[in-house]
């Protein structure tokens, strides 16, 4: 076995004479045991609450969306359609038109995105199936609607309402003075038959109707679409597939995925991430100066010890490695028990709910490879540098 470490094995495990030693290295001890479960645990509720936040816009944003790079649309041949059908990585897609339009019920009105979506979208979004609030999902080639629970709330607008007309006003294109409503504006009478509840951003945004009606009411061609919602099929090449469809439109479009259609989003909630894991970081490292602090001393104590084994002929480096071992083993049975505590934490959160934010919503964690990775590299590193730190102290002055 090696010299060095053999030595730091007998230094970790047995008892110093001085209670001072025993003291300050059970404080340390329990500080990186302590740090690298908080750190754990810490993470693990940020990837929750990431993942709570992130569900509302997966259920609602596709895998893949193309959007014109110039205008509000572009057209969609048939040749190009049939190319889109023969992409084996894509499950489904759908052809979508949306513009802010003007809604009126009961003498309220209220601006907002009118959503024209073709039959497919039930099989490429989930929002027909896991968000519908009350009532259901529209019909093809009708004039029903389904709008959002926030919109519903503004108007008062409620279903099946025939005493009162829920009226879409589109501005007409064209040039020309305007002697007539009819003349300024498309419109048309919706009934709602379905309320959709995602969250209040989202609530407040869409009200969704046939795919051919909002393109007669914004008077487009029947080729002419505002974007193409894609869903993937799992474990597929992201990447080629949108080369693929830069190459059907001769980039002419530009493809987003799920994190580039929410970048402000990610980027917050990962800014979120690594401010927290800086902070805790730092409280790691506050708690390792106890591990500096036991190492001098201890190094102080083992003086003697030190000089018969540097007059036996040790080097000074072996001598410093017995420390530098000292502490990263130290370091890494602690962050070990401390991982264990927190993956134990973790668990029974997600087992039996124990801490709630509310009645009905238990705290989001996740458990996470990920996150142990990240807990257990910082553990290490910041023992390692500071048992560096401590061990520096043993030089041949100190043995003179």
């Amino acid at each position: 076995m090696n010299f060095s470490l053999y030595i730091a094995k007998r230094y970790l495990f047995s008892k110093s004479k001085n209670n001072a030693i025993n003291i300050i290295t059970g404080i340390a001890s329990m500080g990186i045991i302590v740090g690298a479960m908080a750190l754990f645990v810490v993470l693990s509720v940020f990837s929750g609450l990431r993942d709570f936040s992130l569900s509302f816009s997966n259920d609602f944003d596709p895998d893949l969306k193309i959007n014109p790079t110039t205008g509000k649309s572009f057209q969609v041949t048939l040749a190009q359609e049939n190319q889109l059908n023969k992409i084996e990585g894509i499950a489904s897609y759908s052809k979508v038109v949306e513009e802010r339009v003007l809604f009126f019920f009961d003498g309220k009105e209220q601006v907002t995105y009118l959503k024209g979506v073709d039959a497919n979208y039930t099989k490429t979004n989930l929002i027909a199936k896991n968000n519908i609030f009350n009532g259901k999902w529209f019909k093809p080639n009708t004039y029903q609607v389904v709008v959002g629970y926030g919109i519903s709330q503004k108007l008062s607008l409620g279903l099946f309402d025939f005493n009162n007309p829920f009226e879409v006003y589109v501005p007409r294109k064209g040039k020309g003075i305007i002697e007539s409503e009819a003349d300024a504006f498309n419109k048309t009478t919706l009934i709602p038959i379905g309320i959709y509840a995602v969250s209040e951003d989202l609530d407040s945004k869409y009200v969704f109707c046939d795919l051919t009606l909002t393109q007669q009411l914004l008077e487009l061609k029947a080729t002419q679409v505002s974007a193409i919602e894609i869903k993937l099929k799992p474990n597929v090449d992201e990447t080629g597939i949108k080369e693929r469809l830069n190459s059907i439109f001769e980039n002419k479009v530009e493809v987003k995925n799920r994190a580039q259609l929410n970048a402000t989003l990610y980027k917050m909630l990962n800014t979120e991430n690594i401010a927290v894991y800086l902070i805790f970081t730092l409280v790691i490292i506050i708690a390792l100066f106890n591990l500096i602090g036991a190492l001098i001393m201890m190094i102080l104590d083992k003086k003697s010890n030190l000089k018969t084994l540097f007059n036996l002929g040790s080097e000074i480096k072996d001598l410093k490695k017995i420390f530098l071992l000292q502490g990263s083993l130290l370091s890494v049975f602690g962050g070990i028990i401390g991982l264990v505590l927190g993956i134990i934490i973790v668990l029974i959160q997600q087992q039996f709910n124990l801490i709630m934010i509310n009645e009905t919503l238990a705290y989001p964690v996740v458990f996470s490879i990920q996150n142990v990775a990240i807990v257990f590299a910082t553990i290490i590193s910041l023992g390692i540098l500071s048992s560096w730190i401590a061990s520096s102290r043993v030089s041949k002055k100190l043995l003179d």
